[in-house]
C-alpha cells in the first residue's frame, strides 16, 4: 500500500475522526499488525496538537491465553492502577482511536462463560467512570489490515496479498483511498445530516419491518429522540466521528418497545467467534427466542449478560446500494458488516438521541427510554427486499425503505 494513502488515512482518522484538539492526550489502541501505521497515527496525533499520546498494544492470541490459563478468580479481579486509570480519564478527558485488526475466529475455542463472568465483574467497577465520561470526549474506531483477517475475508490466496486486498478494502469504504479523504468525509456528513434532518420531521411513533427472509418486526420509539450519523459532538462542542466507515443514520428506541422476528443477514463476531444464520423474536420488547445454526449457545450467552441485554438499544438504517454491500465482501467484522445494511443493537443505548440530553442526568435519560446495559452488539438485518415503514404521531404511514434502499 502507498505510503502517501495510508499517511491521508491517518489523517483522516485524527482530523476528523477525534477531531484532537491542541495539547489533548491521545490514547491508541492497536494490535501488533502494521505497527508502522500506528506510528504514522502517532505523528499525526502530534502534528495535529496532541500533548501527549500513548499506545496501547494488544495481541489476541496473548488474551487468548489468559482466558485459558487463569483462574477465573484472577480474570475477574481489578487492580487498584486499573481503577486510577480511569480516574485519570475522566480528568483528562483524552481522545481515543481504536484500530481494529483482530481475527474474527480469535478466541475460539475459549471458555465463554468464563469470559462472560469475567466482563460482568469488571464492568460493574468500570461502569461509573464510562458513564461521567459519556459524550465528554471523542473517539473513533477505525481498521488496519491484519494478516489472520485477512485470511478470513479471503481465503484461498497467499497471505500477502489478502493482507493487500483488505487494504485496499479498508481505504474504500472508508473513503480514504482518494486525493481529499477530508473533504470526501465532508460531503458524506452533510448527505447523514439531511437523512436525519428529515426523519426528524416525521416525528415518528414507530417503525415497522417487512422482508421475504422472515423479518416481520415493529418498533417503538421515545418522543423527542432524534436520529443521528455521521459527525457527532462532545458536550464541549468538539465534532469528531466515531466511527470509520459508517454509513448509517441511526436512534436509540424505546426500551421496552419491540415486537415481532429479525432475522440476520450477515454473520455476526461476537467475543473473538462467529455467529451464523440466526434469528431473534421480541415480545414486549424483550428476547424471548433465539435461533443460530452455529454458536447458538453464544447468542443465548450475550443476551444474558445483564437484565437489559434482552433490549434493543440502537436501531440503525443504511441502504443496501451502500459502498460495503456493493464491494461484495463480508468482513467479519462489525464495524464494517453494520455499514453494509440495516441493522439493531442489543444492549446499551445512546443518551445523546434524547433532545435536551446535556440537561439531563443519567438517570433521567433512562427514565426517559434509553436502554442502559453492559452489551452494545450491532447486528445486520437488511436485504434486498427490506420494507421499512414509518408510523407517525399523527397517524400517518410514510415509506421510509423500499427494496432496501432509502424512498426518499
Amino acid at each position: 500500500m502507498k505510503k502517501t494513502v495510508l499517511q491521508n488515512y491517518a489523517k483522516l482518522i485524527v482530523r476528523k475522526g477525534i477531531n484532537v484538539q491542541k495539547g489533548q492526550e491521545v490514547r491508541v489502541r492497536a494490535c501488533l499488525d502494521h505497527p508502522e501505521f500506528v506510528k504514522t497515527v502517532v505523528d499525526e496525533c502530534y502534528k495535529a496538537g496532541a500533548g501527549k499520546v500513548c499506545v496501547e498494544w494488544e495481541y489476541q492470541p496473548i488474551d487468548k491465553s489468559h482466558y485459558k490459563y487463569r483462574s477465573e478468580k484472577t480474570l475477574t479481579h481489578v487492580e487498584n492502577w486499573e481503577v486510577e486509570k480511569y480516574k485519570h480519564y475522566v480528568e483528562a478527558r483524552p481522545a481515543y482511536i481504536f484500530l481494529e485488526s483482530d481475527d474474527p475466529d480469535g478466541l475460539k475455542g475459549v471458555n465463554q462463560q468464563k469470559v462472560a463472568k469475567a466482563q460482568q465483574a469488571r464492568y460493574k467497577i468500570f461502569k461509573p467512570y464510562r458513564d461521567m465520561l459519556d459524550n465528554h470526549y471523542q473517539w473513533c474506531i477505525a481498521a488496519v489490515s491484519g494478516k489472520a483477517w485477512a485470511k478470513k475475508v479471503f481465503p484461498g490466496i497467499r497471505a500477502s496479498l489478502a493482507e493487500e486486498k483488505l487494504w485496499q478494502a479498508i481505504l474504500k469504504t472508508s473513503r480514504a483511498d482518494g486525493a481529499d479523504p477530508i473533504e470526501a468525509w465532508n460531503i458524506h456528513n452533510a448527505d447523514i445530516k439531511s437523512r436525519c434532518d428529515y426523519l426528524n420531521s416525521l416525528n415518528i411513533k414507530e417503525l415497522r419491518y417487512k422482508s421475504s427472509n422472515g423479518t416481520d418486526f415493529r418498533v417503538g420509539f421515545i418522543e423527542g429522540a432524534n436520529f443521528l450519523g455521521g459527525k457527532e459532538k462532545t458536550l464541549e462542542g468538539v465534532e469528531y466521528n466515531p466511527n470509520i466507515p459508517s454509513e448509517e443514520v441511526f436512534t436509540s428506541p424505546m426500551k421496552g418497545n419491540a415486537d415481532g422476528v429479525v432475522v440476520a443477514t450477515r454473520p455476526l463476531s461476537y467475543r473473538g467467534e462467529l455467529i451464523e444464520n440466526f434469528s431473534i423474536t421480541f415480545e414486549n420488547g424483550k428476547v424471548i427466542k433465539v435461533s443460530a445454526e452455529k454458536n447458538e449457545a453464544l447468542l443465548e450467552s450475550m443476551i444474558k449478560m445483564d437484565e437489559n441485554a434482552c433490549m434493543l438499544g440502537e436501531c440503525a438504517l443504511v441502504p443496501y446500494d451502500s459502498p460495503i454491500r456493493n464491494s461484495g465482501i463480508t468482513f467479519f467484522n462489525t464495524l464494517f458488516d453494520e455499514n453494509a445494511c440495516c441493522h439493531l443493537a442489543l444492549g446499551r443505548g445512546f443518551n445523546e438521541c434524547l433532545k435536551g440530553y446535556e440537561n439531563m442526568t443519567f438517570d433521567e435519560c433512562k427514565e426517559k427510554g434509553i436502554n442502559d446495559s453492559l452489551i452494545h452488539v450491532d447486528f445486520m438485518i437488511g436485504s434486498e427486499d427490506l420494507d421499512i415503514d414509518a408510523v407517525t404521531r399523527d397517524g400517518k404511514t410514510v415509506a421510509i425503505f423500499r427494496h432496501g434502499n432509502w424512498a426518499f
